[in-house]
C-alpha cells in the first residue's frame, strides 16, 4: 500500500527547507505506537466502522484509513480505486456517486460470516473516533481543503496524521494546514544512517514510514535524533514471526494487520 513515488521527486516539486518546526503528533498514552492497518480486520471486513470499533476495543493507538472521492465529491473510505474487491458491486469510485455507492455493501468475500457493512463516509469515521483513537489518514484521492474543513467540523484535527502519496498533496497540506503532521516514505536511494540524517536535516518530516526491512538500527537512531518518529509497516499474515526483529530495530511503532495480538506481544515484552 505504500507510496508509489520517491521522496526525492517529491522535494523537487516543492521546498520545505524554510519550515522551522515539525507539526506535533497527536497525543498517545503509549510510547510504542500500534497502528491498526485498515482497522482491526481479523474478524470484520477492512475499512469498515466495525473494523475501526474493533481497533478501539483492543487499544490500538491509530486506525489507518484510505480516503477517496466519489463522482459527486463525497469523501469515502476505501483502499482500492474500485469497489470490485471489497463490495458486491463493481466500478471506479471516482465514476460513482455517493447515492450509487450506498446500494453496495462491504464484505470479506472469503469470510461471509463476518457480515456486510456500508461503505463509510469520512464523517462517519470522524464521529466514531473523537477522543477515542487517532487517525493515520492515507490520503489516496481527495481535496485537502475539504478534508481539513471536515476535520475541524468534527473537532478531530489534533487526532490526525496524514500519509502523503503525491507531491501536490504535501504542498497543499503544508499551505492549508501546516499544523497537521505528515508521514512519508523515504527515497530508495537512502540506505544508511548518514544519508538518512542528511536527508532529514534538509527536509524535516514528522514520521517516516516504509517497510521495517528498509531500516537498520543506525538509521532508526538517525531519524530519532532528528525528532522524526519511525512507524514502519509489518502487516502480513505471517507478521508475528517478524515482530521481534522489527522491535529490535528500536522503531517507535508498527502498522499491523493483527493489532490485538501485537499489543499482547508488546505487553509480554514489557514494552507496552
Amino acid at each position: 500500500m505504500r507510496s508509489i513515488f520517491s521522496l526525492l521527486i517529491l522535494f523537487i516539486h516543492f521546498n520545505i527547507q524554510g519550515q522551522q518546526d515539525m507539526a506535533p503528533l497527536p497525543i498517545s498514552k503509549n510510547k510504542f505506537i500500534v497502528i491498526a492497518h485498515r482497522g482491526n480486520h481479523v474478524s470484520a471486513p477492512e475499512n469498515t466502522l466495525k473494523a475501526y470499533e474493533n481497533a478501539i476495543a483492543v487499544g490500538a493507538d491509530y486506525i489507518e484509513i484510505d480516503l477517496r472521492t466519489t463522482k459527486d465529491s463525497a469523501l469515502i473510505i476505501m483502499h482500492d480505486g474500485t469497489i470490485d474487491r471489497m463490495t458486491n458491486g463493481k466500478g471506479k469510485i471516482k465514476d460513482l456517486t455517493l447515492s450509487e455507492l450506498t446500494t453496495f455493501q462491504v464484505e470479506e468475500k472469503s469470510k461471509p460470516e463476518w457480515g456486510k457493512y456500508h461503505i463509510p463516509k469520512l464523517e462517519d469515521v470522524l464521529k466514531l473516533v473523537k477522543n477515542k483513537i487517532n487517525i493515520y489518514l492515507d490520503f489516496k484521492d481527495a481535496d485537502v481543503l475539504k478534508t481539513y474543513q471536515m476535520l475541524l467540523k468534527y473537532g478531530v484535527e489534533k487526532q490526525v496524521v496524514v500519509y502523503i502519496n503525491f507531491p501536490v498533496q504535501a504542498k497543499k497540506w503544508m499551505e492549508i494546514a501546516p499544523e497537521i503532521p505528515l508521514i512519508v516514505s523515504f527515497p530508495g536511494n537512502i540506505q544508511d544512517s548518514s544519508s538518512l540524517a542528511n536527508f532529514l536535516k534538509q527536509y524535516p518530516v514528522s514520521v517516516l514510514d516504509g517497510s521495517y526491512k528498509e531500516y537498520n538500527i543506525s538509521m532508526v537512531r538517525a531519524a530519532q535524533k532528528n525528532k522524526t518518529m519511525v512507524w514502519p509497516d509489518i502487516q502480513d499474515s505471517r507478521e508475528s514471526e517478524f515482530w521481534e526483529e522489527a522491535i529490535g530495530l528500536r522503531v517507535d511503532g508498527l502498522q499491523s494487520d493483527h493489532p490485538e495480538a501485537l499489543i499482547q506481544f508488546l505487553k509480554n515484552k514489557g514494552i507496552r
